[in-house]
């Protein structure tokens, strides 16, 4: 049975605490929207689309309440400003004329479509066998389900391809090694598991096929905001000409953000730095920064797959068509 991170029970949103993978499995109970801006805030849930789930869950636990629903959007935006998927699914929340829990069901099952359909036409963009790297984790746990970077390794390998993984450790917050490895061996797909440092090393050994990577933010040339790590890795792709790819469904390129020099970048606690598992690995008083993410180029970027089919340069133009259609 495929992993999933969030469950609705009808009453309550219970997240899976992503922050305790793989060690333990324990769902976090959110009664109200200012509970889902916690998980949001402390990563219990992350990756943009399960965000924007998420939040559109937390609205309607306060539509339903009686909250006042512009104070409980606001809440949820501040959360985590880079992910767009966030304050995309507020607004569409805040705007629905229908039943809040349906139109937040509606999302859910929107988002798991478009996983799909995104990974379907991914698909074709690899060979018979391959080896994909990835970075962080753009799987089932960052979505409602199924994934997009992960997802279209999922339908590569479900339409009869043989696709090997390398999954980037991702520092400092690991989720490549606490979230895609178990992820990918969880459902019994070929994963191997490096330090983000060793990737230039399998890109000289020509070891990768394409590189498929998520998005939190996509602005209208195509510049992409993902986890921090993901412009090295997309130099690297491009110095040894190895396809660059990112898989995101629309609801994570933002038309009215020009370019990536206008995406906001979350500067995250030096704590997750400077310790790991609760034990400090750096010297106390030590300058710390901790951008979370980092903007790749269009220019390194060879494609974006989407659920509406796969954008090529010119991006602006086929981000423009694409919503125009």
């Amino acid at each position: 049975m495929q992993v999933t991170p969030l469950r609705w029970d009808g009453h309550s949103l219970f997240l899976l605490d992503q922050r305790l993978l793989p060690r333990e499995e324990v769902w976090l109970e959110c009664r109200t929207a200012s509970d889902v801006a916690d998980a949001i805030r402390t990563m219990v849930v992350r990756g943009a689309p399960a965000i924007g789930v998420s939040a559109a869950f937390g609205m309607a636990m306060a539509a339903r309440a009686g909250d006042d629903l512009q104070a409980a959007a606001d809440l949820l935006k501040r959360s985590r400003p880079t992910a767009v998927n966030l304050a995309w699914a507020v607004d569409r929340m805040l705007s629905a004329s229908g039943d809040p829990v349906t139109e937040a069901e509606h999302i859910l099952e929107e988002d798991v479509a478009a996983n799909r359909a995104m990974g379907r036409f991914g698909a074709e963009l690899l060979g018979v066998t391959s080896t994909v790297l990835t970075h962080c984790n753009a799987g089932a746990l960052a979505t409602g389900g199924y994934g997009t970077a992960l997802g279209v390794i999922r339908a590569a390998i479900e339409s009869g391809r043989n696709v090997a993984v390398f999954a980037d450790e991702t520092r400092p917050y690991l989720q490549g090694a606490r979230l895609t490895a178990w992820e990918l061996q969880r459902d019994g797909i070929d994963v191997t598991l490096i330090t983000d440092n060793m990737a230039g090393h399998f890109f000289q050994q020509g070891k990768f096929d394409a590189v498929i990577v998520g998005a939190d933010r996509i602005a209208a040339n195509g510049d992409t905001a993902n986890k921090i790590g993901t412009y090295t890795v997309a130099v690297l792709a491009h110095a040894h000409e190895v396809p660059f790819y990112v898989a995101a469904p629309l609801s994570t390129i933002d038309p009215a953000c020009p370019s990536g020099a206008g995406i906001p970048i979350e500067e995250r606690s030096a704590n997750e730095v400077v310790e790991m598992n609760g034990t400090r690995v750096a010297p106390e008083g030590i300058h710390v920064r901790h951008p979370a993410f980092d903007v790749t180029p269009a220019r390194l970027i060879t494609a974006i797959i989407t659920e509406r089919g796969v954008l090529r340069p010119p991006f602006p133009e086929a981000i423009r068509n694409v919503f125009n259609a």
